[in-house]
């Protein structure tokens, strides 16, 4: 292995003479390099290979390629290339190679291997390298679609990426995304093909052998394979995928229609199609090119026909299509347009309106979804509509019942409204939802008592809560009693709760951390007290929590007896597991150093 390893450094010796030569790198940085490089040789020539020393020798000669990018630019000098960086890229090149073909699942290997291609390396060098690539990871469209990109866009091969489509179809036949990419670089394929073509006649050149087919610059190509993918891959929105595609290009207009009258024909049934030709409706116009609107009013009035034209398409659909997805695309439609920002309260009244009635008659035909009927209270509270929001959220709690969100609209409506018999709609909802889905009502019950009620009224809910909820979910609401404690009551009050509930686990570092917190905060702050805080915080968490050790120390070095911070440390060397116990070393090292 040392020979071979001695043959590799001698092999860079020409690059580094030549860096020390022309004056990028001095005889010290070259022995430098010689040393770390031979360092990683030795790594990646050894018995037992690991996948992170390749990685760290390609890192380390990718640096070193820039620095000598850099000092090339510093100093103005571009020659002797060949010999310098052309040699470096063919050696890393090598590694990538050694590398790839060792750990060749890696994926992400395999893309670092193509970054560096791209940035370094020639074009026939990275199509060499894709092909390898795609020869062990032919079930990944997604790398097919990357090495069809790379031939089109960069070597500009549009032949060579149809190639690569054509043999990525063969091994996933049912891939909509490939079908979408190739389906795009046709029609960019064509319209290239028609710029080149336009130039030409406009420099009125002899194209000698150059043929440009008809056929090929309406987007023929491109038609042959929509067709062929919507045989195969159903379904209006893999259909829609290819119309918004070929819109993109307006030399396609006739590939355009034909895709979207195939669209209204084939998927009628399905609410995709309907919502794709309502929303169409906003993009044609109305008014004859060079005629727009020239005022805000008129401009106002023309987006409000454009939006009826819509309404009435949907008003359509949820007739032939009466399902609670159609509903669904028309109201978030119509949702959309409300929310959207326009000075004509003309429009916003229209929006409203609409919006409204949407609402109106999905619900009458029961083909709300549960969250459609939380945006509808919501929209009515932002308008101050209390009577129908009520209405509303009652109809909502009587077909969710087991809905924990749907209790909490209605509650909110009734707070809203200043309603006198919150506390029995709160009883109301526990007896119809399962005990474990409770908390959030349990929370937003004590946070409205705090605001609406005595002290006393809110720590019964608190307690009662405490009674109702068990396990991991009591932790969130022991936490919100103690803050409520220290709100309503003072640090008294607190310390009251905290005794209280001491005992009662399950429990959360916070939990202590607020407590330890809350005596800091007092004028005559107690070290006998925060000792107890933190006795009974490390009996829950002291074999994990590191930082509740450090701090511990921290305050008796700063408040109590610094003799003690000895023994509390080698108590949190026994009970610190793993990990944890290495950070607390590293962590009290340092607090160490920044003391001397």
């Amino acid at each position: 292995m040392a020979e071979i390893i001695q043959e590799r450094i001698e092999d860079r010796l020409p690059e580094l003479e030549q860096l020390e030569r022309i004056g990028l790198f001095s005889h010290a940085e070259i022995k430098a390099i010689i040393k770390k490089a031979s360092d990683l040789e030795y790594r990646i020539q050894r018995r037992s290979l690991f996948k992170e020393d390749f990685i760290n020798y390609v890192q380390y000669e990718i640096n070193l390629l820039e620095l000598i990018q850099r000092r090339r630019t510093r100093i103005g000098y571009s020659f002797k290339k060949d010999e310098i960086e052309n040699s470096i890229v063919h050696r890393v090149q090598g590694v990538f190679r050694r590398a790839s073909a060792k750990w060749k699942d890696d994926v992400q290997l395999w893309l670092s291997y193509i970054v560096f291609c791209k940035k370094w390396a020639t074009k026939a060098q990275l199509s060499k390298v894709f092909s390898a690539m795609l020869a062990i990871h032919s079930n990944k469209p997604a790398l097919w679609i990357m090495a069809a990109k790379w031939e089109m866009e960069d070597r500009l091969s549009s032949e060579s990426a149809r190639q690569l489509f054509l043999r990525a179809l063969r091994f996933h036949p049912e891939c909509p995304k490939l079908y979408q990419e190739y389906f795009r670089m046709e029609l960019m394929h064509a319209e290239k093909l028609r710029k080149e073509k336009e130039e030409f006649e406009k420099a009125k050149m002899d194209m000698g052998n150059l043929d440009y087919p008809e056929e090929i610059l309406k987007g023929e190509l491109a038609r042959i394979i929509y067709k062929n993918s919507v045989s195969i891959i159903k379904g209006a929105e893999f259909h829609v995928s290819l119309l918004s595609i070929a819109q993109l290009f307006d030399f396609a207009t006739d590939l355009q229609k034909e895709i979207y009258d195939d669209l209204q024909a084939l998927h009628t049934d399905d609410p995709l199609t309907w919502d794709y030709v309502a929303r169409r409706e906003l993009e044609m116009e109305s008014q004859p090119a060079g005629e727009q609107p020239a005022t805000k009013q008129a401009r106002a009035v023309e987006v409000g026909r454009k939006e009826e034209r819509c309404c009435a398409v949907y008003e359509e659909a949820v007739k032939t299509l009466p399902t609670g997805a159609m509903w669904k695309c028309y109201i978030s439609f119509c949702l959309e347009r409300f929310t959207k920002k326009t000075s004509s309260q003309f429009l916003r009244d229209r929006r409203l309106e609409r919006t409204m009635t949407a609402f109106r008659k999905a619900h009458e035909l029961r083909l709300l979804p549960e969250f459609q009927y939380k945006q509808w209270i919501e929209l009515l509270l932002r308008q101050d509509f209390l009577k129908e929001a009520l209405e509303v959220a009652v109809a909502g709690t009587e077909l969710f019942r087991d809905s924990v969100a749907m209790w909490q609209m209605k509650l909110q409506v009734l707070i809203d409204s200043k309603s006198p018999d919150i506390a029995g709609l709160f009883e109301e909802a526990f007896v119809h939802l399962k005990a474990q889905v409770c908390l959030p009502l349990w929370i937003s019950w004590a946070e409205w008592s705090e605001g609406a009620k005595s002290q006393e009224d809110t720590e019964a809910i608190f307690k009662k809560a405490l009674l109702a909820v068990i396990g991991a979910d009591s932790v969130t609401l022991k936490d919100k009693y103690l803050d409520w404690a220290y709100r309503s009551g003072g640090y008294k009050k607190a310390r009251a709760v905290f005794k209280s509930l001491q005992e009662r686990r399950p429990f959360s570092v916070d939990f202590f951390r607020k407590i330890i917190q809350f005596e800091k905060e007092q004028e005559s702050c107690k070290m006998a007290n925060l000792r107890e805080y933190y006795e009974r915080a490390l009996r829950e968490f002291g074999s994990v929590d590191s930082d509740l050790w450090m701090d511990y120390i921290k305050e008796e070095l700063n408040l109590g007896r610094p003799e003690n911070c000895g023994q509390i440390y080698w108590r949190a060397m026994k009970m610190l597991q793993g990990e944890s116990a290495e950070v607390f070393v590293a962590k009290h090292a340092m607090h160490q150093a920044g003391h001397l």
